[in-house]
């Protein structure tokens, strides 16, 4: 029996060539200001943070009740519970939660699987970054 190696050298010799490129997430967030502003301005700074912790951990919910739809594949609990995500983030301005938010119903809605695993990712991030910012620019007020 003859063992020909020259195949699998030329394998290697190819990946070696085709290197991956690792794709680097910018914790650069897009937030509008303007409505955290206008909440602390009319709501006062002790009701302004306490309704906007209450928002901050609706949404957290919500996240945890999509992965959990995720994981389970249950792609009609994810649509609604991720528009009202969207909606909460329009209006206090975290501009980037509300389009990924978007991404995640229209992937759950099309029942794309790796959409919606990739888009709910991205918008966990977004989220991430975004409760940050928010308490950054209360800090501005």
């Amino acid at each position: 029996m003859e063992h020909n190696h020259s195949h699998f050298a030329a394998l290697t010799a190819i990946a070696a060539e085709n290197r991956v490129t690792h794709l680097r997430c910018l914790d650069a967030v897009n937030l509008d200001p303007e409505p955290i502003y206008q909440i602390f301005a009319v709501k006062g700074e002790a009701l302004a943070e306490a309704m906007i912790c209450r928002v901050l951990e609706d949404i957290a919910h919500k996240l945890d009740a999509l992965q959990n739809a995720n994981r389970s594949h249950s792609f009609d609990e994810i649509v609604q519970p991720a528009r009202r995500i969207a909606s909460i983030g329009a209006q206090i301005g975290l501009l980037d939660v509300q389009q990924a938010a978007q991404h995640v119903a229209t992937s759950a809605h099309q029942a794309d699987g790796v959409a919606l695993s990739a888009t709910l990712a991205r918008l966990e991030r977004a989220f991430d970054v975004a409760v940050s910012e928010v308490w950054r620019y209360r800090d501005h007020v």
